[in-house]
């Protein structure tokens, strides 16, 4: 498959590439991984994030795996009181903003329940391996009538082949851990998490991606409808 953006740009879409523990792949990419969206794949993904964003003004907001800062950025400029940052990898989030950093596994987080009104999570929720773990532990620290946004690379992508990969500094190209999870898997896990699913956005090949790179005609062509990027926004349900 043709790459969706030039090497060493960042989150791509390819076929090959050599794996790397996502713990080592993210502390390589870090110094190339720029805090706002760098290839037609990520400018798609914020549109359609930025299309579904909750009201934030005054929130406590969580961005979850945040790399290095790009939604942390929105939440700052869309008015979020508090915004804590949290990512596994040292070398992402020492280059993220913000005074609240916290290094820590997104299906472990360390804080008390009902501590954000607000999650956002941008193209992670594929790196765990159990869906509802994540779901559920997101769901423990996101309050009551709080607001769960995030996205992911679809499965349906997954399914022909596409990898996640980037070209680190020595310009070898590789490729972390996902795990694709089905759109059903991802509604199923919000409910037994006491979430209510209010969205959901598939973004398409030739659709709401059409953005020129180069290789995109034979791109297009090929995958044409192709759902490459799944967004959900979720609420939690109020408790009786």
């Amino acid at each position: 498959m043709q790459q969706l953006a030039r090497p060493s740009t960042g989150d791509t879409l390819n076929m090959a590439g050599a794996e790397l523990p996502n713990l080592e792949a993210y502390d390589h990419w870090a110094s190339s991984y720029p805090p706002q969206p760098h290839n037609p794949l990520m400018r798609a993904e914020q549109r359609a994030m930025l299309e579904q964003w909750p009201g934030v003004s005054g929130a406590r907001a969580l961005d979850l795996a945040c790399g290095t800062g790009r939604y942390g950025r929105v939440l700052s400029a869309t008015g979020a009181a508090e915004i804590t940052s949290v990512d596994f990898s040292p070398e992402m989030l020492r280059r993220a903003t913000g005074p609240r950093r916290v290094r820590a596994n997104m299906m472990r987080l360390p804080f008390a329940s009902a501590v954000f009104d607000t999650i956002i999570s941008g193209l992670a929720v594929g790196h765990a391996s159990d869906l509802q773990h994540w779901m559920n532990e997101v769901a423990r620290v996101l309050a009551p009538g709080g607001s769960l946004l995030y996205s992911d690379f679809h499965p349906n992508a997954a399914a022909t082949g596409m990898t996640r990969s980037f070209v680190d500094d020595e310009k070898r190209r590789r490729s972390v851990w996902h795990f694709p999870h089905a759109l059903k898997d991802h509604r199923l896990a919000a409910h037994n998490a006491g979430l209510a699913i209010e969205a959901v956005r598939e973004l398409r090949v030739g659709h709401e991606l059409r953005e020129s790179f180069p290789g995109s005609p034979l791109f297009y062509r090929r995958w044409h409808g192709l759902p490459v990027v799944l967004v959900i926004r979720a609420r939690k349900v109020d408790a009786c």
